[in-house]
C-alpha cells in the first residue's frame, strides 16, 4: 500500500460516545461482554448493570435510563447490561442517542440455548443471584418471546453473535475502538432473523412446546426479503452469497472515519448497507505521483458531492491506510463544510484490498491507483490490488485495454477465480490514472496544476461514471437521465473502458441453486494519443459497440459467483463433455440440474455478450432461430420416448443465471425441486415468455418484451391447465397429476405447446 502522508495535528479532538445495548439470555455473556472491553480499551467506557445499579443490589430500569443519560453527558461511552430481549425493553434506551452525536449500537449474544441454560444453572455468585436448577426455566422463558433488534428501531449498528468465536472477534473490535475511532453502520453476521426461539432448547429442556415461528428451519424463497436501500424491509439480513467468504469475518479493523447518521427515524428504510452498491477508492495522485493534498481534497469533494447529489441508492469510501492520514483528515473536514450525506459518503482507514474479510465492509467495486501500462508492481495501492487480485486480474486488464492516459478510468469485471473476488465480494477492479507532480517519475507535469486539476478532476469523474455503469445493472437500482454523469474530457473524449458485467448482491442461498442463470463485454480499442500530447504505445480507444449498449439496457438480476455456471460451460464446453447432451459452434445442451419437471433441458447460447434475453437484438434472429430447432428436435426425441408429454419452449423475463438459455420443460410438472411459488410462476405467468413468440417480436422490433416484474413470481398459483387457484405447492401439484381441463386457448395457438409426433399442436388435451 501507498506511504500516506501524515498530520499529528489535523486529527479531531473529540470521538463520539457509543451507546452499546446488550442483547441476550441470562448466561450468553453480557456481563463478561462489557468487562472484557473495559479492561483493554483506551476509550472511557461505563456498564451500566441493572443488576447491581441499585449500591451493588438489583435495581430499576429508571434507575439504569438515568445512570446512562449521565455517563453519555460526560462524553463517555455505555454498555447496557440488560437482557433487553424485546423491542419494548430497548426503545428507552435508544433514545438516549437521540441523534448524530452519539451512535447507538446493539451486540446480540445469540449463543446456543443449551449453552445459556448450562451457564446458568453451572455458575455462583452470580450478580442477580440468577443460578441453580431455577436459571433453566427462565432462559426457556424467555427465549420463546425473543425479538431480535433491527436497525429500524433506531440502531446505527447491530453485530450478531452466534457462537464464542464470533463474541472473542466483537470484543477485539470494541476493545480496539480508540477515543476517535467509529465502526460502519449496518448489520452483521444475522443468519435467521426470522427466528424467535433456538430449536436447540427443546431438546435440552424436553418439556415446553416449540413455537410455530420455529418450527421449520427452512425459509421460503417465493418472497425474499429483499436488503436494498430504500425498500421496506425491517430486517437487516446478512446472507453470504460466497461460500468462500467466511460466515463471521473478523471484525478487529472496522474503523470507519465517518460521521454518524441522522435520527434514529432516519433507519425506517435503512437496511443492511453491505447491499448498498459501494464504491472504494484511495486518493489519486497524492501519494507517490506527490499532487498538492489540499488541491487534491478540494477536488475529491467536489466531485463526491456531484455524484452524491445524482444518485441516491450509492456509497463512496475514500480509504488510507492510517488513521493519521493527512487526505483524509483534510477531506473529513471539507466534507463537514459541504454537509455531504455520510451514508454516502465516508473515510475509512484499512487496507483497501480486505475491506470486507477486515473490516466487515463490502464493496462491489474498488479503484486502483494505477500505472499508464496497467502492470503489477511498483508498490503502493496498485501492487496491494494485483496481488491481492492475483493473475486473473492481469489478464482481465489485457483482454479490455493496454493502457491508460492521465485524467482516464477503465473498468474491469473480476473472474469469478480471483481471491478478491471470492474472499472480499469484489466484482469490479476500476484503474484510474492522475496526473504526475513528481520529477522522477514518467510525463511529471512539472506543478502546472492548472493542468493537473484538470486531469485530476478527469480522473475522478471517469472513476465515478465507471462505477454509475457498474449500478446500471444493480436490480433496484435507477439510473435516468438526470442521473447520468456528464463525461469531462481533456483535449479528446475520455478512453474509459464502461463494461458492465452484472452487479453482485446478496439473494437467497436456496435460490441460488433452484433457479437459473448472464457477460463479460469485449471492447475494440484504436492507438492514440492523449490530452496532454503524450504517445502511449497501444493505447486503445474505447469503440462503445452494440454489446456495450446491450448490456446498458439489460434487465437482468445480479451474476454472483455461483451463476456464472452456465456461462463457464458455454464458453468452455470442452471442460464439460460429461454434463452435456450435445455440443455445436452455436449451442450447447444440457440438463437442469434441478428440473421442475420430469423432463427439462436447457439450450445455451455460446454467443459472448449474450447474458439474457434483454441482451438479444435483431442481429440475434438466426440464432434464436437456431435454439429453438435444436430444442423442438430434444422435445421430439422425448416424446419419441414418451408420447403422454407436452412440452413448451420460453425464456425466462429476468433469469437468476448468467448465459442466453431456453427453456425445454414437459408440462407435468412432476419434480421434487418444483418447492415454491417462484419455481411454479417462473414457468406458468407472463414471466416466461414463450419462444415462438420472442423469435417474432426480434425478427419485427428487434428486442422482446419483457415481463419481468416481481409481483408475477408471487402470484397465487393457478393450475396451468383449468386456472383453478390453489393454497399451496402440494395441493397444487396433487390437482395437476389428475387435471384432464384443455389448455388454455392462447398456448393452443402458434405452436406454443409441442405435443408427440402426430397429435395436431393446436388442439393438445
Amino acid at each position: 500500500m501507498d506511504i500516506m502522508d501524515v498530520d499529528e495535528t489535523s486529527a479531531p479532538r473529540e470521538g463520539k460516545p457509543v451507546l452499546v445495548i446488550l442483547v441476550g439470555a441470562p448466561g450468553s455473556g453480557k456481563s463478561t461482554f462489557g468487562e472484557e472491553v473495559m479492561r483493554s480499551s483506551t476509550r472511557p467506557w461505563v456498564r451500566v448493570c441493572q443488576d447491581t445499579i441499585g449500591n451493588g443490589k438489583a435495581g430499576t430500569k429508571a434507575q439504569c435510563l438515568s445512570s446512562a443519560t449521565s455517563a453519555l453527558k460526560d462524553g463517555k461511552s455505555v454498555f447496557i447490561d440488560r437482557c433487553n430481549l424485546d423491542r419494548e425493553q430497548r426503545s428507552e434506551f435508544i433514545k438516549l442517542g437521540g441523534g448524530p452525536q452519539i451512535d447507538v449500537h446493539a451486540v446480540v449474544l445469540d449463543l446456543p440455548a443449551k449453552l445459556c441454560i448450562s451457564r446458568s444453572v453451572k455458575r455462583t455468585g452470580h450478580e442477580g443471584n440468577l443460578q441453580g436448577g431455577k436459571a433453566a426455566a427462565v432462559v426457556n422463558r424467555m427465549l420463546q418471546h425473543k425479538e431480535l433488534p433491527k436497525l429500524s428501531e433506531g440502531f446505527n449498528r447491530i453485530t450478531f453473535c452466534q457462537n464464542v468465536d464470533d463474541v472473542k472477534n466483537a470484543i477485539s473490535t470494541y476493545s480496539t475502538l480508540g477515543p476517535l475511532d467509529s465502526l460502519p453502520h449496518g448489520c452483521f453476521g444475522q443468519k435467521n432473523p426470522d427466528s424467535k426461539i433456538q430449536v436447540g432448547i427443546m431438546k435440552f429442556l424436553k418439556k415446553a412446546e416449540v413455537p410455530l415461528a420455529a418450527a421449520s428451519t427452512k425459509s421460503d424463497i417465493e418472497e425474499p426479503t429483499s436488503q436494498t436501500p430504500g425498500k421496506n424491509n425491517s430486517y437487516c439480513k446478512e446472507k453470504e452469497t460466497l461460500a468462500s467468504i467466511p460466515e463471521n469475518a473478523n471484525l478487529e479493523t472496522k474503523e470507519v472515519e465517518g460521521q454518524a447518521v441522522g435520527s434514529a427515524g432516519s433507519h425506517d428504510n435503512q437496511v443492511c448497507l453491505n447491499d448498498i452498491p459501494t464504491l472504494a477508492f484511495p486518493s489519486i495522485s497524492t501519494s507517490d505521483f506527490q499532487f498538492n493534498l489540499e488541491k487534491a481534497a478540494d477536488i475529491i469533494v467536489a466531485k463526491v458531492a456531484e455524484f452524491s447529489s445524482k444518485f441516491s441508492n450509492a456509497r463512496l469510501v475514500l480509504v488510507d491506510l492510517s488513521h493519521k492520514s493527512k487526505i483524509l483528515s483534510l477531506v473529513k473536514a471539507k466534507v463537514a463544510e459541504k454537509n455531504i450525506d455520510t451514508q454516502k459518503f465516508f473515510t475509512h482507514v484499512g487496507d483497501i484490498t480486505h475491506l470486507y474479510s477486515r473490516g466487515g465492509l463490502r464493496c462491489n467495486a474498488i479503484a486502483n491507483a494505477a500505472n499508464w501500462r496497467l502492470k503489477p508492481g511498483g508498490g503502493g495501492v496498485n501492487a496491494a490490488i494485483f496481488n491481492a487480485a492475483g493473475p486473473e486480474l492481469e489478464s482481465a486488464t489485457k483482454e479490455k485495454v493496454k493502457s491508460l492516459s492521465p485524467g482516464n478510468a477503465a473498468v474491469v469485471p473480476i473472474p469469478s477465480s480471483s481471491h478478491l473476488f471470492t474472499r472480499e465480494g469484489v466484482t469490479h477492479v476500476i484503474h484510474v490514472l492522475g496526473p504526475n507532480m513528481n520529477p522522477q517519475r514518467p510525463n511529471c507535469l512539472n506543478n502546472d496544476y492548472n493542468k493537473g486539476c484538470k486531469i485530476l478532476q478527469d480522473a475522478y469523474t471517469s472513476l465515478f461514471e465507471g462505477f454509475a455503469s457498474i449500478m446500471k445493472n444493480q436490480p433496484g437500482q435507477q439510473v435516468g437521465r438526470s442521473e447520468k454523469l456528464e463525461r469531462k474530457s481533456l483535449d479528446v473524449p475520455v478512453r474509459s473502458d464502461y463494461s458492465s458485467r452484472k452487479y453482485f448482491t446478496n439473494t437467497d442461498q436456496k435460490s441460488k441453486r433452484d433457479d437459473d442463470h448472464g457477460s463479460e463485454k469485449s471492447k475494440k480499442y484504436k492507438g492514440t494519443q492523449d490530452g496532454l500530447g503524450l504517445t502511449f504505445p497501444d493505447s486503445k480507444d474505447e469503440k462503445v459497440d452494440s454489446e456495450h449498449r446491450r448490456t446498458e439496457r439489460s434487465m437482468s438480476k445480479a451474476w454472483g459467483s455461483w451463476a456464472q455456471a452456465l456461462h463457464q460451460i458455454a464458453m468452455h464446453p470442452e471442460k464439460h463433455k460429461g454434463d452435456l447432451l450435445e455440443i455445436s459452434e452455436d449451442v450447447v445442451v444440457l440438463n437442469d440440474m434441478y428440473p421442475k419437471a420430469r423432463k427439462h433441458v436447457l439450450v445455451l447460447a455460446r454467443t459472448g455478450g449474450l447474458d439474457c434475453l434483454a441482451d438479444v437484438q435483431k442481429e440475434h434472429t438466426q440464432l434464436l432461430n437456431k435454439m429453438h430447432d435444436v430444442g423442438l428436435k430434444w422435445a421430439d426425441k422425448f416424446l419419441n420416448e414418451n408420447a403422454s408429454l407436452v412440452f413448451r419452449l420460453g425464456y425466462h423475463s429476468a433469469p437468476s443465471m448468467r448465459q442466453l438459455h431456453l427453456h425445454v420443460i414437459s408440462q407435468d410438472f412432476e419434480s421434487t425441486h418444483l418447492k415454491n411459488k417462484k419455481h411454479w410462476n417462473s414457468f406458468n405467468t407472463a414471466f416466461f415468455r414463450d419462444s415462438v413468440d420472442v423469435m417474432d417480436e426480434i425478427s419485427s422490433v428487434g428486442k422482446a418484451a419483457l415481463k419481468d416484474d416481481d409481483k408475477l413470481l408471487s402470484m397465487e398459483l393457478r393450475c396451468h391447465r383449468c386456472r383453478s387457484a390453489h393454497p399451496n405447492i402440494p395441493r397444487l401439484k396433487s390437482h395437476i397429476g389428475s387435471c384432464q381441463s384443455p389448455y388454455p386457448t392462447h398456448l393452443l395457438q402458434n405452436g406454443r405447446l409441442v405435443p408427440a409426433p402426430g397429435e395436431p399442436r393446436n388442439s393438445v388435451q
